[in-house]
Parts: structure tokens; C-alpha cells; sequence
């Protein structure tokens, strides 16, 4: 069960992929009938691999089975020997189950929302591959492999956000995502260097079995001596922040949006964006013996998550304000791991899931019932005319607000009480930052909500007549992430994070007894408990104030605020902070070596060179063909000349 969980949504890509090359030649009715081959094909081996993968979780967790599973052996050279093996441990299997029920009722839901692209099957295929290479990732049982899954999701991303290729801008935010994970990955690639250095092995038992040995172990770095495992965890966080798009690595998020929405929901909600957490979560060993990289885990998520939220409340686009809500809630879940509250991280990534796939692919019933209008600004009053997805969208946005009962107010007042139970500093800043964020994420929240579906509508009449709810095919799958959104957290709560904890999660993760952040969480001051809530609630008061009761006074804030709403507007300018250091810079080196480099130097020097003078000589031998019988006897005269000459020197 466990390998066909796995593989199985490789098998329906490799399907789908056939019938996108079939789907080329076709007449328009056959290309109908590859076209539902293709959905039913992907959406049967994805909706086959949730429940085999359901049936695995009951079988290693529930019953206590042994879950490892080892394929073949993939690497054997020197000391370097490792196996291609699924890890059967809880951490793993939970992973697993969200990914594949997630990944299903996305693929369901591409069913109507891509009804009418041209490219169905090829779509398909990207997203089950893409769904393949995340379940390899947390399911591998070392670097290596964690390492193909990890490029695996970074290639489907970029086929993905780039699918509708003829769009500028959707190529253009592909190559960024591309490039701007580049860049966290080279520190990862570091990081598994570093820690084939010290532990001589990437195999995750052999490397947690040495952990504690090696605690105290140092490493040459740049002429000094630094602690190893410090330096080994912070190159491999460097890979996490670029693939989970925390603060300084995050400006390929947004712009993520220009894929189609399933590949949206399936990105920020369930997969790409959770692999960081998920990998610094599955090496808790590692980082629990260093506190100056946790430190700046717990900063960094910090940081992100108030960051992310300012920027969030001054968008308009629907999916933008709903993206950067993903990167300030992976903030929350990153400082819970930076607090040693690994479980709470995990537990806020599972909730999170639910409801902001639920968010994300209630935009999209939005913008499929606007003729795929994304502004905010041309829409309102919709409520009354897509009913269904307006009491959805209230159910994600309860959750994401943290509001009693949803999901969202289980796991992340969980993770500030555990902020504030660590009783370090960098724990009370994460601590405030998170408070902030739930401040402004309910103040967003309700923003989004208002303007799209309260007041008087602002969409053009033609739009506003074509206004109708999703088909079946779309609105139940997500009546099935509502109920995820609704009663996962309480359900599981016990498990992740309360009484039933360390049997549930057994040896998949480390704390130390020196890290009591989460065990102090339980007994958090009575104000810290119910902050989180106060904030939430002030921040929709907030929003219905200035959107509902008072809708001239965010003009006017605007206008009387300027310089600071252009900074958020902006989104602190960090891309063009990047554009003026990286970007320009690189583009003129790259110009001066292709103009001066390649194009004066070698080309000039040599193909083009050689050929120039090849054409030269040719130029001025062919001058000597004239046509003229008395140049040619003119010409063999000089030739007997010089032979008699030649004679005549060499026999005197």
C-alpha cells in the first residue's frame, strides 16, 4: 500500500503525458475523448493512491507496523552507500496522507475549472508529477533522495506557473521561481557536502544515530573553525527558505500566481511551499544540538510572518492577497520550529493545508464566475450570486483567522503559546510578530471578504450578467477541504500537540528536554491564551469598519499615508531593491561578456576571424582570374622565369 501511495501519481502522469503527444495530432472529437482519458486517468490513480495511502498510515501508525520499505540500492561507491527506501515513520506518513487527499480534490476540481484550455492532458500530467515528486521528498530515507524530490518539485513548479506559456508574464514568473529557488538550493546542496563531511553518510538513521556524538564536533570553514552542526543546519535552512519563500527568498511567491489556480492551491497549500518546513521538521536531530541555528529559524519565521501580512492587507489581486497569507503562515510555522515546537509547526502545516487550499480554490470559483477577473476593485455584491462559494470562503477565512472552532485556532494559538513557552528573547519576538500577524491576517481576511462579495458590485454589466456558481465538479471538492478546515484541528489536536504526542510521533522527531517550549505551551498565562483571539476579532472589526461602515476612509488613509502604503503596495520593494543589485548588474556583465567576451574575442579571433581572412585571401587570389589569355601567358612566363632562376641557383 505504502509504494502504491507513492507511485502511483507517477504511473497517471506517464499516462496523461502519452495522450498529451496523442492529443496533438487529433481531430476535435478524439481530442475530447483524450482529454477525459487524460482527467480520469490522473484523478483515478490520485483518488487510488489517498486511499492506499490511508490504508498505510492505519497500518505503520495506528497498528505500529514497520513501515520502512527499500527498493534497490542506488549508490554503493567507497563509503558512500545509500538505498532508494520509503521512510515508514508517522512524520512521513502524515505527510503523505495530506499531500495525496489534497492533491485528489485538486485534481477533481481541474476537472471544470480547465474545461475549456487546450492543453488538458499535458496540464494533468504536470500536476501529478508534480504531486510525485513531493510524496518523494517526504517519504525519502536520505538526503539525496529528499534532495531529487525536493529539484523534482522545483522542475514541475517551473513547468507549471509557466503552463500558459504564451502570457509573458506567466514565462516570466516561472524563470523566477526557477532562479530564486536556485539559489536557496545551492545552500542545500552545501548543507548534505557538509554533512557527508562529518557524519560520512547521508542515510538519515546512520546521520540521527551520530547526531549527539557529533554535537560538539567542529568544522573549517573560510580559514575558521565554527561548530559543525551549526553550519550544517544553516546551509540547509538557506534551501528551506528559498523553497518555502521566507523573508529574502519569498518574491517568487507572488508572482506564482500566474499559473492556473489549482496550480496555486496545489503550490502554496499542500506541497512546494511546505517542503522547508517538512525538512527541518524531519531533521530535528540536527537542529535540536545547535541554538544559534534554531535562533535564526525562529527569527527569520518571525519576521516573515508580520512581513508577509503587511504586505497582504494593500493587494488587490484575490490570489495575491491569498499568497502572501501563505508566506506569512509558513512564518508561524517556521518560528514554531525555531522554538523546538516541531509537532505544532507540523500540526499548523496539516490545518493550514485544508483551509488554504479551500481559500485558494474558492478564488478561483470566484474569478471562473467573473470571466477571470482577478481585481477586487471590479467586484462586490457577489454573495447573492454564488452563495455556495461565499459560505466557503467564509469557512477558510474563519480558519486561517483563527477563530474558535476552526482549525486555524488550534494550531496556531498553539504555536504562539509556544513562543511565548520557550522563555527566550527571540521567543517573545516571535511571540509579538505572531500577534501582529494574526491581527492583520483576520484584518485582510475580512477585506478580501467584503470586497469581493459586500456592497454594491463594481463589475462591468456584460461580467456581471455571466456571474454564475461552479459546477458540482469544482464546489464539492471543496465541501470536502471545508470539513478539513472545520474539524481536523480538533480532531487531531491530541495527537500533534496534546496528550497523545510523543506516542503519536515517536522517534520521527527530536526534542531535547532543554527545548520545553511546547510542554510550557500547556500552561501559558491566561492573557496569552486569549490574545490570539482578541487580535483576530479586532482585526475583522477593523476590516468591516473602514470596508462596510466607513468604505471612503482606506482612500483616505491611503492618500494621507502615502509614502507607507506605496512601501507596502511594493511589497517593501525588495524586488527592485533586487533588480538594482542582482538583476541589472548581472544583465550588463552578461552584455559585456557576449558583445566584448564572445563576440570581439572569440568569435572575432576565432570562427569569425578565420573565416574573414579565409575570405580575404580569397578575395585577392580570385583578382588574378581576370579572363585575359595575355595575363595567364604573362603569368607562365614569370613561372618559367623563376624555374630557370631556381635551376641556375641551386646548380651554381
Amino acid at each position: 500500500m505504502y509504494t502504491a501511495a507513492v507511485f502511483l501519481p507517477l504511473i497517471g502522469s506517464f499516462i496523461a503525458g502519452i495522450l498529451t503527444f496523442a492529443g496533438g495530432v487529433a481531430n476535435e472529437k478524439t481530442k475530447k475523448k483524450i482529454d477525459r482519458g487524460s482527467q480520469l486517468a490522473t484523478v483515478g490513480a490520485m483518488l487510488l493512491a489517498a486511499v492506499a495511502a490511508t490504508f498505510a498510515f492505519i497500518d505503520i501508525v495506528v497498528h505500529a507496523n514497520t513501515g520502512n520499505v527499500e527498493l534497490f540500492t542506488w549508490v554503493s561507491s567507497g563509503t558512500l552507500e545509500f538505498s532508494w527506501a520509503l521512510r515508514g515513520d508517522t512524520l512521513a506518513l502524515v505527510m503523505l496522507l495530506m499531500v495525496t487527499w489534497i492533491s485528489s480534490m485538486i485534481h477533481i476540481y481541474s476537472i471544470g475549472y480547465m474545461s475549456h484550455d487546450k492543453s488538458i492532458p499535458r496540464f494533468m500530467a504536470y500536476l501529478s508529477l508534480f504531486t510525485f515528486f513531493m510524496l518523494m521528498l517526504v517519504t525519502s530515507n536520505n538526503l539525496v533522495q529528499l534532495f531529487f524530490g525536493w529539484e523534482g518539485v522545483g522542475l514541475a513548479s517551473y513547468l507549471l506557473i509557466g503552463f500558459w506559456y504564451e502570457k509573458q508574464s506567466a514565462c516570466a514568473a516561472a524563470i523566477k521561481a526557477f532562479v530564486v529557488n536556485r539559489v536557496g538550493d545551492f545552500g542545500f546542496v552545501l548543507g548534505i557536502f557538509a554533512t557527508f563531511v562529518l557524519f560520512d553518510s547521508i542515510s538519515f538513521d546512520t546521520i540521527f544515530g551520530l547526531a549527539e556524538d557529533k554535537s560538539q564536533a567542529t568544522m573549517s570553514v573560510f580559514g575558521g573553525d565554527f561548530h559543525a552542526l551549526t553550519v550544517i543546519c544553516l546551509m540547509l535552512f538557506v534551501g528551506a527558505m528559498g523553497k518555502s519563500a521566507q523573508l529574502g527568498l519569498h518574491t517568487w511567491l507572488p508572482d506564482a500566481m500566474e499559473g492556473p489556480t489549482p496550480v496555486s492551491a496545489l503550490i502554496h497549500a499542500a506541497t512546494m511551499v511546505t517542503a522547508g518546513v517538512f525538512m527541518v521538521a524531519r531533521l530535528s536531530p540536527l537542529f535540536e544540538y545547535s541554538d544559534t541555528a534554531l535562533t535564526v529559524v525562529t527569527v527569520v519565521g518571525g519576521s516573515t510572518a508580520i512581513f508577509a501580512a503587511t504586505v497582504g492587507c494593500v493587494q488587490n489581486d484575490i490570489k495575491r492577497v491569498i499568497a502572501y497569507s501563505t508566506c506569512s503562515q509558513l512564518g508561524y510555522m517556521f518560528f514554531a520550529l525555531g522554538v523546538s515546537a516541531y509537532s505544532a509547526g507540523v500540526f499548523h502545516l496539516v490545518t493550514h493545508a485544508f483551509f488554504k487550499a479551500l481559500l485558494f480554490l474558492g478564488a478561483g470559483s470566484v474569478i471562473h464566475a467573473m470571466s477571470d477577473e482577478q481585481d477586487m476593485r471590479n467586484m462586490g455584491g457577489l454573495w447573492r450570486l454564488i452563495p455556495v462559494t461565499y459560505v466557503l470562503m467564509w469557512i477558510g477565512s474563519l480558519a486561517l483567522a483563527g477563530v474558535w472552532p476552526f482549525s486555524g485556532f488550534y494550531s496556531k494559538d498553539t504555536i504562539l503559546e509556544s513562543a511565548w513557552g520557550a522563555g527566550t528573547e527571540v521567543g517573545y519576538y516571535a511571540f509579538w510578530m505572531g500577534i501582529g500577524a494574526a491581527f492583520l491576517t483576520a484584518f485582510y481576511s475580512w477585506r478580501l471578504l467584503i470586497m469581493t462579495f459586500h456592497g454594491e458590485s463594481r463589475a462591468d454589466e456584460v461580467t456581471l450578467a455571466h456571474v454564475h456558481e461552479s459546477p458540482k465538479v469544482m464546489i464539492l471538492p471543496l465541501i470536502f477541504l471545508a470539513m478539513g478546515a472545520l474539524f481536523v484541528g480538533f480532531l487531531t489536536f491530541d495527537f500533534f500537540v496534546g496528550q497523545h504526542t510523543k506516542s503519536f510521533w515517536g522517534n520521527s522527531l527530536l526534542i531535547l528536554d532543554s527545548h520545553p517550549a511546547l510542554e510550557n505551551a500547556h500552561q501559558s498565562p491566561l492573557w496569552v491564551i486569549l490574545l490570539p483571539s482578541v487580535a483576530g476579532v479586532s482585526g475583522i472589526t477593523l476590516a468591516y469598519l473602514m470596508y462596510m461602515l466607513a468604505p471612503d476612509l482606506p482612500a483616505a488613509l491611503a492618500s494621507g499615508f502615502q509614502r507607507t502604503y506605496r512601501f507596502l503596495l511594493n511589497k517593501w520593494y525588495f524586488d527592485e531593491l533586487y533588480d538594482r543589485i542582482f538583476v541589472r548588474p548581472c544583465f550588463l556583465l552578461g552584455h559585456g561578456f557576449w558583445k566584448s567576451g564572445d563576440g570581439a574575442l572569440i568569435d572575432g579571433v576565432g570562427p569569425d576571424g578565420v573565416a574573414s581572412a579565409v575570405r580575404d585571401i580569397a578575395r585577392r587570389a580570385s583578382a588574378l582570374q581576370s579572363g585575359f589569355l595575355y595575363h595567364y601567358a604573362f603569368a607562365m612566363l614569370l613561372g618559367v622565369a623563376a624555374l630557370i632562376t631556381w635551376f641556375l641557383v641551386a646548380r651554381g
